[in-house]
């Protein structure tokens, strides 16, 4: 089928754990930014602000999902993501474990802020 074209093409292209995590995270950006937009960069799904700014993105992986915001989102968060694996900007969501919606929710509405008051773009 080629590089997907859609978030829904992307999740189609995964089964069990690894769709139904996505699918869980697809509801919680909907429910956190209904504003933003949502679009595959670099072939993975991403929500996009109105002003055209990635504010994170998603992927999935064989055992974890991960979900990537800017660094410095991902830092304010460091004591709270103690029992995750983290990277630059990434959160991984081992497969198997119950999606951490509330501090996803708290991770969103930062970038939001980040963005919109201080003009924190994509890396």
């Amino acid at each position: 089928m080629g590089r997907p074209q859609t978030i829904d093409e992307y999740v189609e292209g995964f089964a069990g754990q690894a769709r139904e995590l996505l699918q869980q995270v697809r509801e919680l950006a909907r429910e956190a930014v209904p504003e933003a937009s949502e679009a595959i960069k670099w072939g993975s799904p991403a929500w996009v602000h109105p002003s055209g700014t990635i504010l994170f993105m998603a992927s999935a992986h064989a055992k974890h999902a991960n979900v990537v915001f800017t660094p410095s989102t991902r830092e304010a968060f460091d004591a709270d993501l103690a029992g995750f694996t983290t990277g630059k900007g990434s959160v991984r969501l081992p497969y198997g474990r119950p999606l951490p919606d509330d501090l996803l929710r708290r991770m969103i509405a930062f970038r939001v802020r980040e963005h919109e008051r201080d003009g924190v773009l994509w890396m």
